[in-house]
């Protein structure tokens, strides 16, 4: 288990404690010796995807014991315990923490914070396990399942002919075909044999993709997949893509074709999330930017 940024601390104090300068990478590593952690471990990303966890939450570790004093940066990526830290250590403390920390005089001084202030803050209680930036990244996950909910229940309150349309302008957004004009038609009318759409593969029209969009609330079955399978071979067709707001068999997931039939399965939940991600029936309320220091500006090497 990963452990996080509070109980962190000693143990990474402890590793510098000889006074040499020490690389981020080997102390991450003897970090990660310390507390076990497997490869899958080491090698986990927070919920973005844009940085690894443990690495993450040693680098919010190292980042207050800067703002408290105990190390100082001696170049790029490397660093040392400094006077302050021997002491801190030479006292035998049974854990080191945010509350610890704003109990030395230096951070308070540094973060321009008043003790009581510092005594009383929600964050520095030990329990608190996610860094800043985990924090952030979960709240924006909750928000986003959130939205992802509303705009299922939006989608399934709408006409099947607009689901129909949501559908082929959905793919245009992902790089399918051109214009909305040009690119995809909504069929989805009697004798259709299955088929609610057609849109062109590339803006060339080279090929077409075929789409069968079901608004449900069952689950999509085998025999509904196979049926399209049916239609598209009908058309003469080869690639087909079914999206549906409900959800799978496994069955209807693990069903493929014998003959050279593409077919691509999208559930409710990932229809909303290609929504999200592209942009369509849903706008931009606020925008956060997570910024790091650029170390090259100051020429360290």
């Amino acid at each position: 288990m990963i452990p996080d940024f509070q109980k962190i601390m000693l143990p990474f104090l402890n590793i510098i404690a000889d006074g040499m300068e020490h690389s981020t990478i080997e102390t991450n590593e003897k970090l990660a010796q310390y507390f076990n952690l497997t490869e899958d471990e080491i090698n986990q990303y927070l919920p973005s995807g844009a940085a690894k966890t443990f690495p993450n939450r040693i680098a919010w570790a190292k980042s207050h014991f800067l703002m408290a004093g105990l190390l100082e940066n001696t170049k790029r990526s490397y660093f040392k315990i400094t006077e302050l830290g021997k002491k801190v250590l030479e006292s035998n403390p049974k854990e080191i923490n945010l509350r610890y920390l704003k109990n030395l005089p230096t951070y308070i001084d540094r973060n321009g914070i008043a003790k009581e202030e510092s005594l009383n803050s929600e964050f520095d209680s030990p329990q608190i396990s996610s860094t800043p930036e985990e924090i952030l990244e979960n709240s924006y996950l909750t928000i986003r399942k959130n939205l992802a909910l509303e705009l299922l229940l939006k989608i399934k309150s709408c006409s099947p002919s607009f689901f129909e349309s949501l559908v082929v302008e959905l793919l245009v957004k992902m790089g399918y075909g051109g214009s909305i004009q040009d690119a995809g038609k909504s069929i989805g009318r009697s004798g259709d044999e299955g088929i609610d759409g057609i849109i062109k593969e590339d803006k060339l029209g080279l090929d077409v993709i075929y789409i069968q969009a079901k608004r449900w609330e069952n689950v999509v079955g085998r025999p509904e997949i196979q049926k399209f399978v049916g239609a598209l071979a009908g058309q003469g067709a080869k690639k087909g893509v079914f999206i549906t707001t409900s959800r799978y068999t496994n069955e209807a997931k693990e069903y493929q074709p014998r003959n050279e039939t593409k077919i691509v399965l999208i559930d409710g939940e990932k229809l909303a999330d290609l929504m999200i991600d592209y942009n369509l029936a849903v706008s931009t309320v606020n925008t956060f930017e997570i910024k790091r220091i650029d170390h090259d500006y100051f020429g360290e090497e």
